[in-house]
């Protein structure tokens, strides 16, 4: 594959990769304590399905910090600077992508498109932490209680994949060899 598809494919991939942790961030479906409840980030839902043709949802945010669950606490913080991290990825894989023309060097656009790859991947590992350490906290918490793991978890984790595949893409282009703009002249050897 050539430099500039394999950039245009991190770039998009890591696109994907940062909606998907927007996404993840905003659902409610981090954490299922019951069948009928489920915690997100942000606020907690409570589905009654007795309703046949369509269930209600009450959904309400969490009164203070402290209602929230310590690993969800951790999460809040992380996948909202993994968020902000991917955003100016994105900005500096638009600008050093072999499909703009603003940097003019091409050698200076690889660069730049590997520094947008090493923050994508800073992304990732930022939203891997809280969906790793969530998914822990429900393995032991399913013990003595039913949790499962919510949608929002699952779309972490693709986003995760996305982020790492697609920042490597864009760190394995690497920069053109530097060419010498002057010829290489040699003296000749005195005759004898």
């Amino acid at each position: 594959m050539k430099p500039g598809g394999r950039q245009l494919l991190g770039l998009v991939l890591a696109i994907f990769g940062v909606l998907g942790s927007i996404i993840s961030c905003a659902l409610p479906t981090w954490r299922s304590p019951e069948w009928r409840k489920s915690e997100g980030l942000w606020k907690s839902c409570n589905f009654d399905y007795s309703y046949y043709p369509r269930p209600t949802t009450e959904c309400k945010s969490y009164d203070s910090l402290l209602a929230l669950p310590q690993d969800l606490q951790a999460a809040r913080v992380l996948i909202v600077i993994a968020i902000i991290v991917g955003i100016f990825g994105v900005m500096v894989g638009v600008v050093g992508g072999n499909c703009t023309n603003l940097v003019s060097n091409t050698r200076k656009n690889s660069k730049v498109a590997i520094a947008s790859g090493i923050i994508f991947i800073i992304s990732g590992v930022l939203v891997l932490i809280p969906v790793c350490w969530t998914t822990i906290t429900i393995a032991h918490e399913s013990y003595n209680e039913e949790y499962r793991m919510g949608a929002a978890l699952h779309i972490g984790w693709v986003s995760v994949g996305l982020l790492i595949l697609g920042g490597s893409l864009l760190c394995s282009s690497r920069p053109l060899k530097k060419e010498t703009s002057y010829d290489v002249k040699y003296s000749q050897p005195p005759s004898v």
